[in-house]
């Protein structure tokens, strides 16, 4: 797409305007502040961390180091920020995640914002190395470890913010408590779904339990949590599927780019106006409408359970 074009072409200009969606407006900056975003190599992590990396210190967390270090580097020549740095982390295995997470707490005294960005979607029926269906182990279950783990520290350095990125998708999701890894029948589309609803339900039952237990006990923890959809973003998420890969590359003129997508990411990770919100849902920057199941608090508790006993961890 030549947007040189658009300016004269007002249609064509209100079109593109109206797909891009909703932009993050503040200034903010994040001096002395470290960030955390989980898939930064690419797509919609790449451009919450290039926009980030020109506020405070950004730690790409990624899988593939190369990639990796290729963006950290990118990142860094461009913004001329040299506290862009690059740590691998699998979310598809829970020693990389626990791994990380000690390498983390070694290193950074505080840590003010973590950004669960990274997932997959519409995987061929596959599992992580723990026997996770891939899309529930990663989206969910990696996400949900890794801010076990960061917690403490993040209670420490509060204010501070945990943003998960979900998606629209969350509508068609359902926690299936009798089939989660996708064993007696599995459908990829369906599979995403599941996920990104169990992102919004763990961010919902998480700002709960962070409203009333702070790291002394008692009070607020001043860590806010909310969850969010991008929109929908060209990027190289849908790698798994060649028809949808063909629709997007068909369609790139109604898609936000990555840096359109990212802007919601930015947006609940650093607008003044959310310091004490929390538990709430966004897209285009702005707070939108739950599904039914994403509301269901008893859901939310019960998946909180079963996400603890398949991780072998205690979180009360």
């Amino acid at each position: 797409l030549d947007l040189s074009v658009l300016p004269s072409c007002p249609v064509i200009f209100s079109c593109r305007r109206y797909v891009a969606g909703g932009q993050c407006k503040s200034t903010a900056k994040l001096d002395g502040k470290v960030v955390i975003i989980t898939g930064a190599n690419t797509g919609i992590g790449k451009e919450t961390a290039r926009d980030l990396a020109r506020r405070g210190k950004v730690i790409l967390a990624c899988r593939d180091i190369a990639k990796g270090e290729a963006a950290a580097n990118e990142i860094r020549a461009e913004t001329g920020n040299q506290q862009v740095i690059m740590k691998k982390l699998d979310l598809a295995d829970t020693k990389s995640i626990r791994e990380f997470a000690e390498n983390v707490l070694a290193e950074e005294k505080e840590l003010h914002i973590l950004i669960n960005n990274a997932g997959v979607m519409l995987c061929p029926y596959s599992k992580t190395v723990d026997g996770f269906e891939m899309h529930l182990g990663v989206n969910h279950l990696g996400h949900f470890l890794l801010t076990f783990l960061l917690l403490e520290r993040l209670k420490q350095s509060a204010p501070a913010r945990i943003v998960n990125v979900s998606s629209l998708a969350h509508h068609g999701g359902r926690i299936r408590f009798h089939d989660l890894h996708g064993e007696k029948s599995y459908s990829r589309g369906l599979a995403y779904c599941h996920s990104k609803l169990a992102n919004v339900l763990f961010t919902r039952e998480l700002a709960r339990r962070l409203q009333g237990k702070s790291s002394r006990g008692t009070g607020s923890t001043k860590v806010t949590a909310n969850s969010l959809h991008p929109g929908s973003v060209c990027s190289e998420l849908v790698r798994h599927s060649f028809i949808m890969t063909w629709l997007w590359r068909m369609f790139s003129f109604f898609l936000k780019t990555p840096c359109e997508g990212a802007q919601t990411s930015v947006y609940c990770a650093v607008a003044e106006e959310l310091d004490s919100v929390t538990g709430q849902y966004f897209s285009d920057c702005q707070p939108a409408y739950v599904s039914p199941r994403g509301r269901d608090d008893e859901t939310a508790k019960r998946l909180w359970n079963v996400s603890c006993e398949l991780l072998g961890i205690q979180w009360d």
